[in-house]
């Protein structure tokens, strides 16, 4: 199970549903739609938090790769999960300059693999839970930022540490629900039942206006 909150301000977007996934998009000027998050119907998910306060360490230096185009190859099955994580071992990562995208990649097997570009990436095989908010994980002592969301974090480790085995999309979209936000608001929230290959997902925080695509 898979739970997303979608927070952003000032860009178009929309949830494309299709026969091989499920992508959320957002419209750039310059690349028009990009299916940025999401999941497909091989079980793969992807989510890309931005990281607060932006460190210069993840700006290019070079012809390093843009950590949105491997979180796309993921999401667009162009890339496996190990075929992701075989690239970020042996090659450097970068995201857009002045904003460091991050990534929060599972595969249907319930790996899961966090990505900071400049910071390093991490992969977790099979963990009980794991939890990506907006500020580097890899950080110790994070500097403190007014949208870091260490309160959701916190939030949600407590409600995960409480799970029990029978945890369903409905439990999913609760904790979402506790983490949603109205200041840089919550436009969409996701959940993936990998086993089901299933999608649910609604807008504004609409929680009892449901869809949903199976695969």
């Amino acid at each position: 199970m898979v739970g997303w909150n979608l927070d952003i301000m000032d860009f178009e977007y929309r949830v494309r549903p299709i026969d091989d996934g499920v992508y959320i998009e957002v419209n750039d000027a310059t690349e028009g739609w990009m299916p940025l998050f999401g999941a497909n119907r091989r079980g793969d998910f992807v989510g890309m938090p931005t990281c607060w306060p932006h460190n210069d360490r993840s700006d290019s230096i070079g012809n390093d790769t843009n950590i949105i185009l491997l979180d796309i190859d993921l999401l667009l099955m162009k890339k496996t999960l190990q075929e992701v994580l075989d690239f970020v071992n042996d090659n450097r990562v970068c995201s857009v300059p002045g904003l460091t995208f991050m990534a929060s990649l599972s595969d249907s097997n319930g790996n899961v693999l966090h990505i900071v570009p400049g910071h390093g990436f991490r992969f977790y095989e099979k963990p009980a839970y794991k939890i990506m908010t907006n500020f580097p994980p890899f950080v110790q002592h994070p500097p403190k930022h007014p949208w870091m969301g260490l309160d959701r974090y916190q939030k949600a480790e407590e409600l995960l540490s409480m799970a029990t085995d029978d945890f369903d999309v409905k439990d999913c979209f609760n904790v979402l629900k506790e983490v949603s936000q109205t200041v840089c608001p919550t436009v969409i929230s996701m959940v993936f039942d990998v086993t089901e290959r299933t999608v649910y997902w609604c807008y504004d925080r609409n929680y009892n206006q449901i869809e949903a695509k199976s695969f």
